[in-house]
């Protein structure tokens, strides 16, 4: 919780390695959590600035998007109007940018892949990440969510054994590859706006809005 701001609860959607699926999951939070009533900003701090291209597609988007990627994200958050929410799509590889993410966040959501190089690749950040739970007596919250899984295959359980032992909760939820994700990004929109209310990729959406919810006491 920022500093200054009472009511503001910062998500930041972290993985230093490319592909995890980390733009899509963030757009998508700051759109479920916005269609839950709540006041979203989504901050886009990789300099690729993917999630700020993904606004600009649609003029209508709902969703407000800013660009923060420096290393003072957590300083300059504080400088931005109160929200319910606030959505850091974290920036690959640059840990300067990682840690200040890391410090402006109350939760920290980790996408990991279904390979065991993606696994081995999120070592350095589980580090920083428990580093700060420490210093901040566990007020920090942090948790894996399993990425682009595919169908049918056991992988994706594998992998969410495999994540236990870097001692952070694994979500029941999983995100899977689904043709449905790129092809809302592409319009600008998120599954919310482009899918049928029984369309698997909006139940698994809406069900890992609701299940970060609750490490804030919501559902």
């Amino acid at each position: 919780m920022l500093q200054g701001s009472v009511f503001m609860k910062v998500i930041a959607v972290l993985n230093q390695k490319g592909g995890s699926g980390k733009t899509t999951i963030a757009t998508h939070l700051a759109r479920g959590l916005q269609l839950k009533g709540h006041s979203v900003l989504l901050v886009d701090s990789d300099q690729q600035g993917s999630a700020r291209d993904w606004r600009a597609v649609d003029e209508d988007n709902p969703v407000p998007v800013i660009g923060l990627d420096r290393p003072t994200l957590d300083k300059d958050l504080k400088n931005v109007s109160a929200k319910d929410y606030v959505v850091i799509d974290g920036s690959p590889q640059a840990t300067s940018l990682a840690i200040s993410a890391i410090k402006a966040a109350d939760f920290i959501l980790i996408p990991v892949q279904p390979s065991p190089y993606d696994i081995w690749a999120t070592s350095d950040l589980v580090d920083l990440v428990q580093q700060r739970i420490e210093m901040m007596d566990g007020q920090l919250k942090a948790a894996f969510v399993v990425s682009r899984a595919i169908q049918n295959t056991n992988i994706g359980k594998e992998v969410a054994t495999a994540l236990l032992d870097y001692n952070l909760p694994v979500l029941e939820t999983r995100v899977m590859q689904r043709v449905a994700y790129p092809n809302s990004a592409a319009l600008g929109k998120t599954v919310f706006d482009t899918e049928s209310p029984s369309s698997n990729a909006l139940q698994e959406i809406t069900a890992l809005v609701s299940e970060i919810q609750t490490f804030f006491g919501e559902e």
